[in-house]
């Protein structure tokens, strides 16, 4: 195919080898640019026509070009078209937002060349497939929400997030398109000219439809908006009245199917009309849903054996795995349905020789006599989520990770709270220890630290992931530290000279855990693309 750039033709698809275009006449460029191909006709909106090019310069590879499609365009116009092209060079250096390749003029003409994304925007996947499931909105909260994070920590606010600038890899991963109105933020707010609309009717917020202003919380309420039409396929333009935003009161009524207490919650809250009683900032919905490690389903009990009149005899040290038995079920945290569904366990870690079992949960960490099955002590010091709990090498120390963004050190002994390592500006995602029992490492939002056990002070901050750190592992001989992120990669990092050794690509969604083989060969990664890797590590 070859197509015709007139901004006037009706019917720009033309067969390969065409010299004039067949709709409207105009003699068809080879090559645009020097270097675009136009392949075909995408569409058109605003203020241009969109076209699926290959570019000459890169093998061939598909790619999208904007024209700007305006009569005598004012200063506006053409501000709104220079910002995205801007806006995508500053930006797209993120896996989920299309990278820009060219910003040209060419025969008066303006165009702005971006990364062909494959797949589907939500509005058409929602016309293909019906209403989507909780677990489906679920997803595109996980994989969108970073992106939002990412792009106001750059100081950029999308202003038009709707489903038909949300596309679907065929991967399933999600990608923010149209920056054409997204703009810079000034100190903490912007302000729109008078009379300018910038937006989406019934996705836009309050504050940004009438009062020309937009903050980070204006991207989420749209992310809201989103959510329900993906729920319900209502265009929230079928429920604007005379009081416009009074239908995010009562938006629940209009759901096809429940929703677990949960999305309920994060909704509710994406949707108030009122900016000040919203989520301020992406990564305060992350958190409220709970997704650094969400909770996985319980696997499917059978039927217990029947009560023995006798003593369970002691197991032989030689276990057979083929019809394990569930030895004991150890109690003590709250059985709500809110607080399974938001605090669960989210982890354990036996002490060294066994006797001992720690647990973090809400604010909480237990530890368990494992023989007696008996509760030992109770540590209730963290303000928030405990995720990682780590015995160091000799059994003395416990360490735990926290969303209050900070690590504890705890005596097991004298069951007392040794000291608070600070410095983490996010969630502590994993703590471990060295084989040595002098090092910890952490992972937080971006970050790894080392700490210096004996003195509790920070060695060094690595950085190089561009997401959560999930796991972080160390080899047995103490060398080598490995980190797993939710960027969907590995990271190996030499532990004496502080540098990262390698970078491990593969995975096509978040990393949650890693681990090395007792002798430090192989590596084992776990990932949400479902597959488990191992890795040489050497």
């Amino acid at each position: 195919m070859k197509c015709c750039i007139n901004p006037q033709c009706q019917n720009p698809d033309n067969p390969d080898n065409t010299v004039y275009c067949q709709s409207c006449g105009v003699p068809m460029p080879d090559l645009l640019y020097r270097r675009f191909r136009m392949i075909k006709f995408l569409g058109k909106g605003g203020f241009g026509r969109t076209y699926l090019a290959e570019d000459r310069d890169k093998l061939n590879e598909k790619c999208v070009v904007k024209q700007l499609v305006v009569n005598n365009p004012g200063t506006k116009v053409l501000e709104l078209f220079e910002r995205e092209a801007k806006q995508l060079q500053q930006l797209g250096h993120h896996p989920q937002i299309p990278a820009l390749s060219a910003y040209f003029s060419e025969n008066n003409q303006l165009y702005l060349v971006q990364q062909y994304i494959e797949g589907e925007t939500l509005d058409k996947i929602l016309q293909k497939q019906g209403v989507w499931t909780e677990q489906q909105v679920k997803d595109l909260l996980i994989s969108l929400l970073p992106v939002l994070e990412f792009i106001h920590q750059q100081k950029v606010i999308h202003r038009d997030l709707k489903p038909d600038n949300i596309m679907r890899r065929r991967n399933g991963e999600y990608v923010l398109i149209d920056f054409g109105v997204a703009k810079d933020l000034s100190a903490t707010v912007i302000h729109t000219q008078v009379g300018t609309r910038v937006g989406s009717d019934g996705y836009a917020s309050r504050e940004q439809m009438q009062g020309g202003e937009a903050y980070p919380a204006s991207d989420l309420y749209s992310l809201g908006v989103t959510c329900f039409y993906l729920l319900t396929k209502i265009s929230p333009l079928e429920l604007w009245s005379d009081e416009g935003y009074s239908w995010t009161k009562n938006w629940q009524q209009y759901l096809k199917q429940p929703l677990s207490p949960e999305l309920r919650k994060v909704i509710d809250q994406l949707l108030q009309k009122d900016i000040k009683d919203r989520y301020s900032s992406a990564d305060q919905v992350l958190q409220n849903l709970q997704i650094i490690r969400p909770p996985q389903p319980a696997p499917k009990l059978s039927t217990p054996p029947p009560p023995q009149s006798t003593p369970r005899p002691t197991p032989s040290p030689q276990v057979s795995w083929q019809n394990p038995i569930c030895i004991a079920t150890l109690t003590g945290y709250s059985s709500s349905f809110w607080s399974i569904l938001s605090f669960g366990i989210w982890s354990v870690a036996f002490s060294p020789d066994g006797r001992t079992l720690a647990s973090g949960s809400h604010k909480t960490i237990k530890l368990l006599d494992v023989q007696n099955q008996r509760q030992i002590a109770t540590f209730t010091e963290h303000s928030n989520q405990v995720y990682s709990v780590a015995f160091s090498p000799d059994g003395r120390t416990l360490a735990s990770g926290s969303q209050d963004k900070t690590i504890k050190l705890w005596d097991v002994q004298s069951q007392r709270q040794i000291a608070t390592l600070t410095g983490h500006s996010n969630t502590v995602t994993s703590v471990a220890f060295s084989p040595d029992g002098r090092t910890l490492a952490s992972g937080s939002h971006k970050t790894i630290k080392l700490w210096d056990v004996q003195s509790q002070r920070e060695i060094v901050t690595l950085t190089g992931h561009s997401e959560y750190v999930s796991s972080v592992a160390f080899s047995a001989d103490g060398r080598t530290l490995a980190s797993g992120s939710m960027d969907n990669t590995i990271k190996l990092w030499d532990v004496q000279s502080q540098r990262q050794i390698a970078t491990l690509t593969g995975h096509s969604n978040w990393v949650w855990s890693v681990a090395f083989s007792a002798d430090g060969r192989t590596l084992a990664s776990g990932s949400c693309d479902t597959t488990i890797k191992l890795w040489e590590a050497r």
